[in-house]
């Protein structure tokens, strides 16, 4: 395994959203490798609890904090004294890798508002006010990165998850923006899009050539961190996909069942 080195100390500080999630999880395995430290947030308090316990087993060098978060629970000064906690304990943060979201029904969303604003909330306005508040943190480091899972769905809209697209979309925009400003700061911005990948999140979805494993996808989400890229698609072959998709004419895309 080529090695991962960053460029101020052996030992870094990393915060992760959404750690239960499959991919952050394999994500967290290959930066401990590196001897990275943690401070983790997750939805689930037990989950949590075993999530630590399993990487001081496996990683007995390095430091690892957690607190629940509840994307349509903790906002505003809530969440503001959650990250502020996470900074102050680490001393100095050097990545910000924001991994949670849901897979909304795309059928209630349209029955059902209430379902609509949650998917937007936890999928869009929830992971752009986490970047909100950690970007004023780094910007007075003057360093560091954020890295975000987005998706593919949020290139162009289609009527099988639109709502979901759309919470994507948005998030691209909000990180062009952001990465833009936060440039002459020394602070990165990576948006990570990938395609189809085989986790909890997709079970019940009939997988086939296009479907990558989330140890794949980490792999590629480590290289590009390290490699300071902007946007990547995981696996390489959806920038293809999506950029033949983004060229269909308006009039023809309408019609088509996607």
């Amino acid at each position: 395994m080529a090695s991962f080195v960053w460029e101020l100390t052996d030992m870094q500080n990393v915060i992760v959203f959404g750690s239960n999630s499959t991919i952050a999880r394999s994500v967290i395995d290959k930066l401990a490798l590196e001897r990275c430290n943690f401070y983790l947030f997750a939805r689930e308090k037990s989950q949590l609890e075993l999530q630590i316990n399993d990487l001081k087993v496996k990683y007995p060098d390095i430091n690892v904090s957690a607190d629940a978060y509840d994307a349509l629970v903790d906002t505003g000064e809530i969440l503001n004294g959650k990250i502020k906690q996470a900074f102050d304990q680490l001393g100095r943060v050097d990545l910000v890798f924001i991994a949670h979201g849901n897979l909304p029904n795309q059928s209630a969303c349209e029955e059902n508002w209430q379902d609509a604003n949650s998917a937007l909330k936890v999928n869009g306005l929830s992971i752009i006010e986490i970047c909100h508040n950690v970007a004023k943190r780094l910007k007075e480091q003057q360093q560091g990165t954020i890295a975000v899972i987005s998706s593919v769905a949020g290139e162009r809209g289609r009527q099988s998850n639109y709502v979901y697209g759309t919470a994507k979309g948005m998030i691209n925009i909000y990180l062009q923006g952001l990465r833009n400003s936060l440039y002459p700061h020394n602070v990165h911005v990576l948006t990570i899009m990938p395609g189809f990948v085989d986790t909890k999140m997709t079970t019940e979805f009939k997988k086939g050539l296009l479907w990558a494993k989330p140890e794949k996808v980490a792999n590629d989400i480590v290289k590009a961190i390290h490699a300071k890229k902007n946007v990547i698609y995981t696996p390489w072959f959806w920038r293809i996909i999506m950029r033949i998709i983004k060229l269909i004419p308006e009039n023809k895309f309408k019609k088509m069942k996607l």
